[in-house]
């Protein structure tokens, strides 16, 4: 086996360069032994069609037909390429997480090319592209025209060698211009029985985050559960919709460390959804599979940096995702609703060097439409080092790296010629939101370097490095510098420190009245590891505000984030997959439509739940009061069981759901509520035996129910150097009720308590000092069914101050 390096424009100098150790070319005897022999390939007798085969597409020009042929080396399908226009171009399987560095494999394989004209005997290689311009032939067999040949060999992958990306094809050796002859170098071949047997794969990494990653009372970062940056609001029917870039694709810690590589960018392609109607408690929608061999647009190879917009074409409302491939272009495919499904209308991406207005561009990603309210639309996009031809200074504070151009009326094809954007200090990350007749541009800067000719001072007013500058015009498509207007927002290590500086990505958007700001910042990745992050990105969202002239107050990155602007409505069967908070579970997509959101939406389930785990409800309004809760469960243990806590994750049990249901079968399990009323953080709580999945969730509802109406209040207070407890009910109906005080210094019951009159109890907690907590009151009368449940909370106190 020959390992060597590809360049993009100069793919070889020769059909083999060596450099570095030769390690196998045909079978070795005393090669290692092969443990848990597997066959990797999918479908490698193409008996299943063309399922997991692709044209290589390495390079840019690289390209080929695949079809099937029922001349078969063996069975009744073998694979035909034709149309070649590298030597490069042959049939592709992606075998990225199913080999391992350091291990060694067999592959077997059969060629046949009869092209008439063509040599006598040919050279094929069976090669591995493990990213970037590393490229590494397996093992070659020379073939005689119009006769099956044989791969057959061994080979050892490097224990060094990153194996993220690692992609097989086949080819003919490579030569600069294979089209002066193509019957030698670009002839037709037939594939069949691609075999690479070797030990099994590993299990996958758990991507499960263990830590709270969003603190309980926190409305940043927006999810705990996952990563995902470049957030993209959009607003449809009462809906919030956020569309994030997926850093989770390559989230993968060590299981003893907890530390995961660096974030690898070229191995993103999948573009995260996440929606909201109150702020705080988002449902996870999954994934959407944009780019890739399997994607929605498998000409495209990433999913960057996403941006959405809708609109009626032809009568229909179409949603539009566009996304950046890499930074060489940028595309768009198009959905049936915010969350699809997705489909292509195109072939070939939107944006890319033929864009005219947009050839000085170095990437051309970043794609951020606007749909005005004349129903014109445009598309906002570029970014990376300015052009050499300008001067120094100008490459610094106006590298002129932006671009406009207007979108065709559906939606997925361009019209006229791009105009340049001239924000001062720009890098990338333009987009644009309209506000009383205004038109507002946000952009990331740069950081200087030769890229942006040196390391200089901007001017006066301009931005620092990697802030959110923006610029204000009264035209979407006119963007001088004089439309500069200022710092939207520092770079977010100012707010959240160490560990969580670099290049932002931001929107704006607006929902029932207030503008929101999204970005994002490593805090979930900071949790997990500390000050030591490895640029795993979270979502954020702030509060917008505007000066009396339309100018932007600047924005403060904070924890806290924005006041949530509605109760949970529990009264609904709902995703279990909504979050306010969470610890330690993950999500994963099953088949079938969503409960809540449709049938042509994906549907999750909450997983890899285990003992000791949470999920959590903020501001969840029980109005009177809840009868019963119900959840759609699967058991994949017995002893499993939910708890259902009211203001935190240590509170009192209000119910409890036996998880008792048979294994592996989803079922639909309700507890009794003894007469939950008012408003509360809601936690589930989930318990059972150690070291095991406990069971995955699908829904939750619950039923509505009377309550005893009462008024509950608690407060810590300091009484001769020791901290108290005080709880207060205030019975609100119109009949003696009993009530239960309880904290966690103790409880209290008082029985009779008349109407209008109050049950009070003031608890010692025996110390100098107490934390904030929530204390519980439980209220029964006659005639009313159940028992009513209320919480109070409390702040901390400090008595020895």
């Amino acid at each position: 086996m020959t390992h060597r390096v590809r360049r993009a424009a100069l793919r070889r100098a020769a059909a083999v360069v060596t450099v570095g150790l030769m390690l196998a070319t045909a079978l070795v005897a005393g090669s290692p032994a092969q443990a848990d022999e597997t066959d990797l390939v999918v479908n490698g007798g193409f008996e299943d069609g063309l399922t997991g085969w692709f044209v290589n597409n390495g390079n840019a020009t690289d390209s080929a037909t695949l079809s099937l042929t029922a001349d078969a080396h063996a069975g009744s399908n073998a694979v035909l390429v034709t149309n070649r226009a590298t030597t490069g171009s042959g049939p592709m399987q992606d075998l990225s997480g199913r080999v391992q560095a350091g291990q060694s494999y067999t592959l077997t394989a059969r060629i046949k090319y009869e092209n008439p004209n063509g040599p006598a005997t040919k050279q094929f290689f069976a090669t591995m592209h493990y990213g970037a311009a590393t490229y590494t032939n397996l093992v070659s067999v020379v073939a005689t025209k119009g006769q099956w040949a044989e791969f057959t060999g061994t080979f050892t992958i490097p224990a060094d060698q990153n194996v993220s990306t690692a992609r097989l094809f086949f080819e003919t050796p490579w030569t600069s211009t294979p089209s002066s002859d193509p019957e030698v170098h670009l002839m037709d071949f037939k594939l069949d029985g691609v075999s690479v047997v070797g030990a099994a794969p590993p299990p996958a990494p758990s991507k499960t985050i263990e830590v709270v990653g969003k603190l309980p009372g926190e409305h940043n970062p927006l999810i705990g559960h996952k990563f995902g940056a470049d957030g993209f609001g959009f607003v449809h029917d009462g809906r919030v919709y956020l569309y994030l870039t997926n850093d989770t694709q390559g989230y993968a810690p060590d299981p003893a460390t907890g530390v995961s590589p660096g974030i690898n960018y070229g191995d993103i392609n999948q573009i995260t959804v996440i929606s909201t109607t109150d702020m705080v408690n988002w449902t996870d929608h999954g994934e959407i599979q944009v780019a890739g061999p399997n994607g929605v647009a498998p000409f495209t190879a990433n999913s960057w940096a996403p941006g959405m917009a809708k609109k009626v074409v032809d009568g229909e409302e179409k949603f539009f995702l566009y996304y950046a491939n890499n930074g060489s272009s940028s595309n768009v495919i198009t959905g049936a609703s915010p969350v699809g499904p997705w489909t292509s209308e195109r072939t070939s991406t939107l944006i890319d060097g033929r864009t005219p207005g947009a050839e000085d561009v170095a990437w051309k990603f970043d794609p951020a439409p606007l749909v005005d309210s004349d129903g014109e639309a445009y598309l906002y996009f570029g970014g990376g080092p300015a052009s050499t031809s300008m001067p120094p200074a100008e490459r610094f504070n106006n590298p002129k790296n932006l671009r406009v151009i207007e979108l065709g009326d559906d939606m997925v094809s361009t019209e006229g010629t791009a105009a340049v954007v001239d924000a001062p200090v720009a890098f990338e990350a333009a987009q644009v939101f309209k506000r009383d007749g205004k038109y507002y541009l946000s952009y990331s800067s740069h950081f200087g370097g030769n890229d942006f000719g040196g390391n200089q001072t901007p001017l006066p007013g301009y931005p620092g490095g990697g802030q959110i500058g923006y610029m204000i015009s009264d035209d979407p498509m006119e963007w001088p510098k004089e439309t500069y207007a200022g710092v939207l927002f520092p770079n977010q290590s100012q707010f959240f420190g160490t560990g969580t500086g670099g290049n932002n990505h931001q929107s704006v958007f607006e929902y029932e009245g207030r503008h929101y700001f999204t970005y994002h910042a490593p805090t979930l990745n900071k949790r997990i590891n500390g000050n030591t992050t490895q640029g795993y990105r979270s979502p954020h969202i702030q509060e917008l505000t505007f000066n009396e002239d339309g100018t932007i107050q600047q924005v403060v990155g904070t924890y806290a984030g924005v006041d949530q602007v509605r109760d949970f409505d529990p009264y609904r069967v709902f995703e279990a997959e909504t979050f306010g908070w969470s610890k330690g579970v993950a999500t994963a997509k099953v088949d079938g439509g969503s409960a809540q959101f449709g049938d042509a939406a994906p549907n999750l389930v909450v997983r890899d739940i285990d003992n000791g785990d949470w999920t959590a409800l903020s501001s969840v309004d029980f109005g009177d009061g809840a009868r019963s809760v119900t959840a759609k469960v699967r058991p994949l243990v017995s002893g499993g069981s939910i708890q259902i806590r009211l203001g935190e994750v240590t509170a009192p049990v209000v119910a409890t759901i036996p998880v008792d249901a048979p294994l592996g079968e989803w079922t639909e399990m309700t507890a009794e509520l003894d007469g939950v009323a008012g408003v509360h953080d809601v936690y589930f709580t989930y318990a059972g035996p150690e070291g095991a999945d406990l069971f995955e969730l699908d829904t939750w509802a619950f039923e509505n129910g009377a309550g005893v109406p009462v008024t509950v209040s608690a407060q810590a207070r300091c009484v001769g150097g020791n901290a108290y407890v005080a709880v207060q009910a205030r019975n609100d109906h119109d009949t003696p009720v009993n009530v239960v005080l309880e904290t966690a210094y103790g409880q209290r019951s008082v029985t009779g308590v008349a109407p209008g009159a109050n049950a009070y109890q003031q608890f010692n907690a025996r110390t100098p000092t107490v934390p904030a907590g929530v204390a519980t009151v439980r209220v029964t009368a006659d005639g009313v069914e159940g028992t009513t449940v209320r919480t109070a909370e409390y702040p901390a106190a400090d008595c020895g101050a």
